[in-house]
């Protein structure tokens, strides 16, 4: 959107700034004191205060100098939180199985979120998500089954929506599997290439790799090799089929390091402190949840 400005908040913020996560509740309260309570959605909303004291010229060319190219509250910007910025712990290294991803539509693309109060009972409505827009380039990573798709060219993930797109579906009719440490997959003429990953289903016989999703390490004309130790299966006996895209009852998941948009809520005070220092305190930040 043009109101939004793909650049991050200054981090060099004075210790005491604070953030806090909200959530939108209507509450009714009748003259007996009882409340009836509606959750508007499931999203929590992150309000920061943050507050800097810098050399004039410093303040003037990071923190004023983005509050005037966001002309004060109407356009967007990202912001670190510097102990939530990856789907991983909050602060620890992304991998591939962090997070479900949400469906936008099923096989082909998803949303990146990360979910939020872990370790005890959820409500019935599940727990709490917040849908990650503005992940840091270069971050993110994708399973599918809970095998990484660490081939570029399966999927794309967009840094302004924090969308993840798969590419076309490949898929191939099997005529033949061998019982071996890494199973040897006849297909027919095939663009499979190694490092792709492929699920199975429909197979007869060796019915023991349906469900199963394995990476190609090699490839012939017609045939593909794939990391599943199919040497204990039964025979392979006829059928099956093998898709590159995610499918039906496969897990979909993701990791990244992100940013948070947000947008200033209030205007900026600038306080000379000492001769070419100033502060600008208590700027109040919110989140946009729907950038």
């Amino acid at each position: 959107m043009a109101e939004f400005l793909e650049e991050r908040l200054p981090i060099g913020v004075r210790m005491g700034a604070t953030f806090a996560d909200e959530y939108r509740v209507d509450i009714t309260q009748t003259a007996d004191g009882s409340e009836y309570r509606r959750l508007v959605h499931p999203y929590p909303r992150r309000v920061f205060n943050v507050a800097y004291t810098q050399q004039t010229a410093d303040l003037w060319d990071e923190i004023l100098a983005l509050y005037h190219r966001a002309y004060g509250m109407f356009a967007g910007f990202r912001v670190k939180a510097l102990d939530d910025y990856t789907t991983n712990g909050r602060t620890g290294t992304p991998t591939a199985t962090d997070q479900a991803l949400a469906t936008v539509t099923a096989g082909s693309v998803y949303q990146l979120q990360v979910k939020y109060g872990a370790g005890g009972t959820p409500l019935g409505i599940g727990e709490p998500v917040r849908t990650i827009f503005k992940p840091v380039p270069g971050t993110t990573r994708v399973a599918v089954g809970g095998v990484e798709v660490a081939t570029p060219a399966m999927w794309s993930v967009s840094t302004t929506t924090g969308r993840v797109t798969f590419a076309s579906n490949k898929t191939r009719s099997i005529t033949g599997i061998t019982q071996a440490a890494t199973a040897v997959v006849t297909v027919g003429a095939h663009t499979f290439v190694t490092g792709e990953s492929v699920h199975f289903s429909g197979v007869a016989g060796m019915t023991q790799i349906n469900g199963l999703r394995g990476t190609i390490t090699a490839t012939g004309a017609t045939d593909i090799t794939v990391n599943i130790n199919s040497s204990a299966f039964s025979a392979y006996a006829s059928g099956g089929t093998v898709n590159t895209n995610p499918q039906t009852g496969e897990a979909v998941t993701g990791g990244c390091e992100y940013d948070i948009p947000c947008r200033f809520n209030s205007r900026i005070d600038v306080a000379a402190v000492a001769r070419g220092v100033r502060v600008a305190d208590a700027i109040e930040i919110v989140e946009l949840l729907n950038p």
